[in-house]
């Protein structure tokens, strides 16, 4: 294994490991994160590996070491929750960043890597029925068109947009069944000339061949066996590899793995050598290399593949309330917690 591993959680910040998993590191002091902050979401800058995004309890913060260190990005949204944060594979001065409870859920685009930023046009509910207040999880840029972008929101619905986020159109009642405006992530997939939109609902995984227009899916618990849907994976540059998580709930009290090669329409399952213990919250597969997988649980279990998820290993350190989790190729430069206070 090689690179920096990073886990966001939720009390704890951004905790680090730059050596395999031997050692894992808080933020030191003297930074715009708290080292006992909630994190939300991460992303890698696709052209430099080194620039990490990361959704915060008081705004977006960027590093440009592998997570050593992070500054603030000044936007409209300081001292607001991100809950995600999505940086253009293809073009990385293009970010969405999508806030959320306890903050209103907004959508925000930047296209000049966050030195501006400007509101999408699209009208978000301000409370839902199943959260009280929304939280924005879910986005997924097009990589066969650069115009087409999508969200969603848990809960408060599905949107697309075909001119870069100009406009957007909700279509979640096209979705099959109840709790349909429950998004919890989304993928677009190539999938050899046959593009694939693949939304996970919170009890169902459902796939479109015509851009949103109709749509196909399983219900959770009958594909397998287990009914909450919750985080999916896709390696960079694939054309139908798609990792997925399932649980007996959230934060549920075990969790597995599915993979598909064929862009979601069959599933193998790719079992711990533990019983989870909760709900798997994030996966991420390293950019450079697909073979290396890292996911996370809601109540702080890490697990590490090498092989594509064929085997894991249960990382020793566990952790607070795990949010999301990423594995960048660059190394981090680690310093010990409470060292890198600024000096004036």
């Amino acid at each position: 294994m090689s690179g920096t591993i990073l886990v966001s959680t939720v009390g704890q910040g951004v905790v680090k490991s730059a050596d395999n998993g031997q050692t894992w590191h808080r933020l030191g002091l003297g930074q715009d994160i708290e080292f006992d902050a909630i994190t939300r979401s991460l992303d890698v800058d696709p052209a430099n590996p080194s620039t990490l995004y990361i959704g915060t309890d008081v705004g977006l913060c960027v590093s440009k070491d592998a997570g050593a260190k992070w500054h603030r990005i000044d936007s409209p949204f300081n001292g607001e929750t991100v809950w995600k944060v999505a940086v253009d594979p293809n073009d990385s001065m293009r970010i969405f960043v999508g806030t959320g409870a306890p903050s209103r859920a907004v959508l925000w685009r930047t296209k000049d890597a966050g030195k501006t930023w400007d509101r999408a046009p699209v009208e978000i509910p301000e409370f839902c029925a199943g959260v009280s207040k929304p939280r924005l999880l879910a986005f997924a840029f097009d990589p066969t068109d650069s115009n087409k972008v999508w969200f969603g929101l848990e809960e408060g619905g599905l949107f697309k947009s075909v001119n870069g986020g100009d406009t957007w159109e909700r279509i979640d009642d096209r979705l099959l069944w109840d709790f349909n405006s429950d998004i919890h992530t989304i993928q677009v997939m190539p999938n050899h000339g046959q593009k694939v939109i693949v939304v996970v609902c919170v009890n169902a995984v459902y796939r479109s061949f015509d851009d949103g227009e109709t749509w196909e899916g399983v219900i959770a618990k009958d594909e397998f066996g287990l009914y909450y849907a919750r985080s999916t994976a896709v390696p960079m540059g694939t054309e139908s590899t798609i990792y997925l998580s399932v649980s007996d709930g959230t934060p549920g009290t075990t969790s597995q793995i599915f993979v598909s090669h064929d862009a979601a329409a069959t599933w193998q399952l790719l079992p711990f050598p533990l019983q989870p213990n909760s709900c798997v919250w994030g996966i991420h597969v390293n950019p450079a290399n697909p073979n290396q997988v890292v996911a996370g649980t809601k109540y702080g279990h890490l697990f590490t593949s090498d092989k594509a998820g064929l085997s894991w290993k249960k990382e020793w350190r566990e952790f607070s309330e795990i949010s999301d989790v990423l594995w960048t190729p660059a190394e981090a430069v680690i310093e010990a917690a409470h060292t890198s206070v600024i000096k004036k």
